[in-house]
């Protein structure tokens, strides 16, 4: 049974999100609808989550002094790491002292928060199909890999990062030197380490969206959203649209190898596990335990967006991953490097049918950082997918 107590009282019911990106300001709404006193964590003043959350803070979350000094002061009920530039052996330690519940686990946020750890899960201890794979640790081992089995083109990542920073396709050796400096300059922690893929030859990737919520029984059951399809240019996702339409037997895969990983992790809450999908063929990417970028286009897709999901799994309530109707996404950047920036366009964005637009308020804007996006719904996916660009194109960033 689930008890929820009221913001601010001695009974509240205490959530800290540590990272407060776009994604984490859903989850802190998500989690205020059903009166959840929350603080937002991250490492730069008034990120988009501190904006709405009841408290906020600034630390460096990758200091394990900071962040245990935090977690002790503040006491909350739940932690829920919305980053992968945590310090995760802490919130071990602290899990397992009782001092706090990790979600979805702390073993979860420390194997999911570098590639590494996630892709030898996936493939050496599960057993699941994953595109061929070396770790380096330097430039000559980088080109050793490529020489001795992955080949060209193949796909270089730092270890840890996010939103694709630091990843990019080699074509041929001439490209190697490059990849390696935009690595290392792209880690979110430097490492100097690297993932090197065989490049597969897939039809499309989608996102399953998959949730471990406690069923009636007070059990943990697993819940499936409906396949998103996505675009990515270097790793970041620009467009997103659900449902994507797959064969039967790929799907059923899909589901196999989303529960096997994520029933291995553990715990309750959302997980976005990225596949790549050719004909029937399935093979396992990623996957992320909190919200994934790509599942914005849930906010106009599902009755429940995977931000509420998330939040209600925390909680230990119901969840209802049922569509709403189709729908997409598209990415609206900031064009610009400044401080401060001011939107136009807002109101021609929004005359295009069954459109809607999120800004997420973020205090500096860069080229290509994401600075808001655009949603369309429509009974036709296509007809979405075109209104949801049409609508982030319209949505011009200025200098204020």
């Amino acid at each position: 049974m689930t008890t929820l107590g009221t913001p601010l009282s001695p009974c509240a019911t205490k959530v800290m999100l540590l990272g407060s990106g776009e994604l984490g300001k859903e989850v802190l709404i998500a989690l205020q609808r059903l009166g959840v006193e929350t603080l937002a964590v991250d490492r730069y003043d008034n990120a988009p989550g501190q904006q709405v959350a009841h408290h906020a803070r600034t630390i460096t979350m990758s200091d394990p002094a900071q962040l245990k000094a935090l977690i002790e002061q503040e006491r909350p009920h739940w932690v829920v790491p919305e980053i992968e530039a945590i310090a995760t052996p802490m919130l071990e330690e602290l899990e397992a002292a009782g001092v706090v519940r990790v979600i979805p686990t702390a073993r979860a946020a420390r194997l999911t928060m570098d590639r590494e750890g996630i892709r030898r899960l996936a493939a050496e201890t599960l057993g699941l199909p994953t595109s061929p794979y070396v770790f380096c640790d330097s430039l000559d081992e980088l080109q050793a890999a490529i020489d001795g089995g992955i080949g060209y083109p193949c796909i270089v990542k730092p270890v840890m990062s996010s939103s694709g920073k630091g990843q990019s396709k080699i074509a041929g050796p001439q490209d190697v030197k490059t990849a390696w400096d935009y690595a290392m300059a792209g880690g979110r922690v430097s490492h100097g380490r690297v993932i090197v893929e065989g490049f597969i030859d897939f039809d499309y990737e989608i996102t399953q969206l998959t949730v471990r919520a406690l069923g009636a029984d007070g059990r943990n059951e697993t819940h499936f959203c409906e396949p998103i399809g996505h675009v990515q240019v270097s790793g970041d996702y620009v467009e997103s649209w659900q449902p994507h339409p797959m064969h039967p037997q790929a799907l059923a895969e899909s589901r196999r190898i989303a529960r096997a990983v994520t029933d291995n992790l553990g715990g309750q809450g959302l997980f976005g596990v990225e596949l790549f999908v050719k004909g029937q063929q399935v093979w396992f990417s990623e996957v992320s335990p909190r919200p994934h970028d790509t599942g914005m286009v849930t906010m106009c897709t599902q009755w429940q967006n995977e931000f509420e999901l998330h939040a209600r799994a925390i909680l230990g309530l119901p969840v209802d991953t049922t569509l709403k109707s189709p729908g997409a996404s598209a990415v609206i950047y900031g064009g610009i490097d400044a401080r401060g920036i001011a939107f136009d366009g807002v109101e021609q964005a929004l005359q295009i049918p069954g459109t809607d637009v999120r800004l997420f308020g973020k205090p500096e804007s860069f080229v290509k950082r994401r600075m808001g996006v655009a949603l369309a719904h429509d009974p036709d996916v296509e007809l979405a997918r075109e209104r949801a660009k049409q609508a982030a194109a319209r949505v011009r960033p200025r200098a204020a």
